[in-house]
């Protein structure tokens, strides 16, 4: 049994802005916007209203600019940038998610297995402009995990693909053949317990300059890596590194508590700007 956690959302190379942290522990979740407009999704930056703040995606950025590799480099502004759709993933209504990324994230999501649980980490700003950090905003428990890639045979691909419908890499396929063919994609099922968290996500990251830097940077907490047992994704955290824990998915729970009925005590003991785990 394992956790891995997943680096997602809305960051400064991708949308140009973080999603807010308020003051009252609650937060925005901004999906990224998709590499292309071609996609079935109908999430929008125009259309994704933030949930605790005023306005919508769109309000947070003035500009994007998708680099889709079969379209080249664009920069989207104005009418365009509120119609362009999101890669709206993790979908945590339909508890959908897809990953091709490598350095991690593919060898450690296809190993999982019914029980385990992925856990999601996003950066979150203050808006007085305070540093922003890393945080887990939410997590699925795995019902089950299927993989296509390049050598997949065409009928697989296309039963993977139908069986996921609101994944946000099937809402780009171009029928029974993946946006990026040549990538391998890990398409995670999730159930209940599971969702996104209302307020109080839980830091993740430290920053400072750490022995054989010449910089700051964002390191995983030591508190988090000893509670989680953190055993792979390594102590650096500026590029959002896949995270597995030697943890159950049931001891992840019962640390951090279920969306929307966590305990005053699970969220003080990894509130928003907590140094450690407190009792």
């Amino acid at each position: 049994m394992t956790v891995v956690l997943a680096g997602i959302g809305a960051d400064s190379t991708n949308l140009g802005a973080l999603g807010p942290l308020y003051d009252d522990g609650t937060f925005e979740y901004v999906p990224i916007p998709e590499k292309t407009a071609e996609t079935s999704e109908t999430a929008t930056l125009g259309s994704w209203s933030l949930r605790y703040g005023e306005g919508t995606a769109a309000d947070l950025t003035n500009r994007i600019a998708p680099q889709p590799v079969r379209d080249g480099e664009r920069v989207v502004t104005g009418a365009d940038l509120e119609s362009w759709p999101f890669h709206h993933d993790p979908n945590f209504e339909a508890l959908t998610y897809g990953e091709h990324r490598t350095s991690g994230y593919v060898s450690r999501l296809r190993s999982l297995e019914p029980g385990d649980v992925v856990g999601f980490y996003a950066g979150l700003r203050r808006p007085d402009g305070e540093r922003a950090h890393r945080y887990v905003i939410g997590y699925m428990t795995v019902e089950a995990v299927d993989v296509i890639g390049p050598e997949t045979p065409t009928e697989e691909r296309r039963r993977v693909l139908e069986h996921h419908p609101e994944n946000a890499h099937a809402k780009r396929s171009r029928g029974d053949e993946l946006y990026l063919p040549e990538k391998t994609v890990v398409f995670v099922d999730g159930r209940e317990p599971g969702g996104l968290f209302d307020r109080d996500p839980i830091r993740l990251s430290d920053y400072y300059v750490k022995s054989g830097n010449e910089r700051a940077q964002y390191y995983l907490r030591d508190a988090i890596a000893e509670a989680w047992t953190v055993r792979e994704g390594g102590a650096n955290m500026m590029y959002k590194p896949a995270y597995r824990c030697a943890l159950s998915g049931a001891a992840f729970r019962d640390l951090v508590g279920v969306p929307g009925e966590r305990s005053e005590r699970q969220r003080r003991r990894y509130g928003a700007d907590c140094d450690g785990p407190s009792t």
